[in-house]
């Protein structure tokens, strides 16, 4: 049985992991018989967001302890990822991606990538093993391999900054997906674009379903 390592970043879109996305994504892994384990950086949030107010909050919290609400609290630190166990690894989206996973939500192109989040993926590119990543979280895939080609979907701002890092941003419809051969990457707009679950569930069961291709290539 195949076996993914999912990377979260908190739990909730403005401040963490997009629960959406997780959570099809973890069922996309498992509809298509491969199994899951998750992972997060043990840091403190960039910061707290009110998601009724959408108002930042005077509180600090944990990474890996909100992830663990996802993840029903069987989740792993992320700097106990081994390559080697794992056969891909796949990235949700949400602002957490950018402001806990990377810094890109504050610097743009001048992002920096959180410490233990770049070895995990850059161990799994030395191991020839395939990466996925969903809405905004293709950014870090942009900044940590020079030259690959991503998709956040259509926005100018953000496609342009991933140009300016070095990289390549390809258009695409929430239905679709861009695959990068030569660093084995798969990304896919979904709430970038989407406003359905169903069209995140399309997104995440193909960036799944490229990833399993990959693996047997």
């Amino acid at each position: 049985m195949k076996k993914f390592a999912v990377i979260l970043s908190g739990c909730g879109v403005y401040d963490g992991t997009e629960i959406h996305e997780a959570t099809m994504s973890m069922l996309a892994i498992d509809q298509h018989n491969a199994q899951y384990t998750l992972f997060a950086p043990d840091v403190d949030q960039a910061h707290v967001i009110n998601h009724i107010t959408k108002q930042p909050s005077d509180e600090t919290r944990n990474v890996l302890v909100e992830s663990a609400r996802i993840a029903r609290g069987n989740i792993q630190n992320l700097k106990d990822f081994d390559a080697s166990a794992f056969d891909a690894l796949l990235i949700p989206g949400g602002f957490g991606s950018a402001k806990n996973l990377s810094d890109y939500a504050f610097k743009g192109s001048a992002m920096t990538v959180n410490h233990d989040t770049e070895i995990a993926i850059k161990a799994m590119y030395a191991a020839g093993k395939p990466i996925g990543a969903l809405c905004i979280a293709p950014v870090i895939l942009a900044k940590l391999f020079d030259g690959c080609v991503v998709t956040i979907g259509n926005d100018n701002s953000t496609a342009n900054n991933i140009d300016q890092m070095g990289s390549h941003h390809k258009t695409n419809a929430v239905s679709e997906i861009t695959i990068d051969e030569k660093y084995k990457l798969v990304t896919t707009p979904c709430y970038m674009l989407g406003t359905r679950i169903s069209e995140i569930y399309a997104g995440a069961s193909m960036v799944v379903e490229a990833l399993l291709k990959m693996m047997s290539a």
